[in-house]
């Protein structure tokens, strides 16, 4: 197990680094401006999508129902075939009206606004039909135990983005905008190409080939199937996707407030993403498909085991990384984002943006982990209705919010929902089984450590002011 979670951790960590010194170099050039800003806007939608499918989402829909297929190959081809010629479609229409697509996504900017933002947006949206391709592609690598390439392909997206900075950092702002917006495609293009290349090393080809050109002859065997996944995939994909609607409805809600809050959101969100990426969600890739085999086989004793082996894993580093984080969040955004066009006003700013999201990183985390639990027994319903409550309460808390406090206001009301989203979870996975795995002497290690760290960091805090 562990060693699947260190395989997913180093890739992410990797891509974290590199999406990092893209932030830096983004930062410097453009700051927090209306250019940055529609930039954020322009790369949302598809990065919405981007964490939906890569981040578990998608799989935890697919892989039970592809485990459980009697008929694989046509199954999984007939899957990505429709997926493709959807995503496509709305590809098409992105493309073939920009300016509505913006409105959407801006309701709060003007005209002026919306014009320069269409074009951005058209553009960034053709890296949503390639991350799907590589999704699909990387579930099929995971069913296989293979989880390297898909770690690691992440961080290409990265390196052809600081690549076109490095070409225009001596453009203007409209144009570095173009250029970073074609490096999102080319940074999808260069992530399928890699993952291609793992499926035709691990001889999985001939299942998709097999599957497309067999299809018309086989499709009857797979109705049965297909109907099981159609009912299933939605409410696993709604479910598992509640904090990324949430940070997708804070961008929306910002375009509301001065310029800068969406930028302000975005670098916050940037580093509260590492630990909750680094460590919840490469834990939730890994485990995902062994707890999905144990409880296929009426393995539950060593299903629970791994969780609660994960819990204190999570539980330890969740910790350690939030208060870490909300006591040193000033530091830690002047060190990545002060310099250039970024200033120490922008820096007061993203760090109490930063300090709110991270008040909800434990909570967040651990609701990945549970919510597996979930997906695993093909629960899919309830994960839905928990998600559907999270949203309600984002939104109440985001209107109560963003009047008195602003950015900071938006961000406070993410970590609110996913508070409540993780009793949900709790309850749907049973509180008497919950407190069996918790229940440990860890518990004590875990108290005497977080205070033992809250004090070591106040010292630090007070020997670097």
């Amino acid at each position: 197990m562990f060693k699947s979670i260190f395989t997913n951790s180093a890739g992410i960590l990797f891509s974290r680094i590199l999406g990092f010194a893209r932030d830096v170099m983004m930062a410097s050039q453009l700051g927090a401006s209306i250019y940055s800003d529609i930039f954020f806007i322009a790369f949302k939608l598809p990065n919405l999508f981007r964490r939906i499918f890569a981040e578990g989402a998608f799989t935890q829909a697919f892989l039970p129902a592809f485990t459980r297929s009697k008929h694989k190959s046509v199954f999984s081809a007939h899957i990505f075939i429709r997926f493709l010629l959807v995503i496509l479609l709305l590809s098409m229409l992105v493309t073939l009206f920009p300016h509505l697509s913006a409105q959407v996504i801006a309701l709060g900017y003007d005209e002026t606004q919306i014009a320069l933002a269409a074009p951005y947006v058209a553009i960034n949206f053709w890296y949503l039909p390639l991350i799907f391709a590589v999704t699909f592609l990387g579930t099929l690598l995971q069913y296989k135990g293979h989880f390297a390439t898909t770690a690691y392909a992440t961080g290409l997206l990265n390196v052809v983005m600081i690549f076109a900075l490095y070409l225009a950092q001596h453009l203007d702002d409209a144009t570095t905008v173009t250029y970073l917006s074609y490096g999102v495609v080319l940074g999808g293009v260069a992530q399928l190409l890699t993952h291609l290349l793992a499926i035709y090393a691990l001889k999985l080809h001939p299942l998709l080939l097999g599957g497309m050109r067999y299809f018309r002859r086989k499709a009857p065997l797979i109705r049965e199937e297909t109907r099981r996944f159609n009912t299933q995939f939605f409410p696993a994909v709604w479910g598992n996707s509640s904090a990324q609607f949430s940070a997708f409805l804070d961008t929306w809600l910002a375009t509301f407030l001065a310029a800068g809050a969406v930028s302000y959101l975005y670098y916050a969100n940037r580093v509260f993403q590492l630990p909750l990426a680094l460590f919840a969600i490469a834990t939730s890739i890994a485990l995902f498909p062994k707890v999905s085999r144990h409880l296929k086989h009426g393995d539950e004793a060593k299903a629970r085991e791994m969780l609660r082996r994960a819990f204190w894993f999570l539980a330890f580093l969740l910790t350690a990384s939030s208060v870490g984080g909300i006591i040193l969040a000033p530091e830690i955004t002047a060190l990545l984002f002060e310099r250039g066009a970024f200033t120490c006003n922008d820096t007061a700013h993203t760090a109490l943006v930063l300090q709110m999201y991270l008040a909800g990183l434990l909570p967040f985390g651990l609701s990945k982990l549970f919510s597996l639990w979930l997906y695993a027994q093909q629960r899919q319903g309830e994960a839905a209705t928990i998600a559907t409550w999270m949203l309600g309460t984002n939104i109440l808390f985001s209107l109560a919010l963003i009047a008195p406090m602003e950015a900071a206001g938006l961000a406070l009301a993410t970590s609110l929902s996913g508070l409540i989203g993780f009793i949900a979870t709790l309850r749907a996975f049973g509180y008497r089984h919950f407190f069996d795995l918790t229940i440990h002497r860890f518990t004590l290690y875990w108290l005497f450590g977080t205070l033992l760290w809250t004090a070591l960091l106040l010292l630090l805090k007070d020997f670097l002011n």
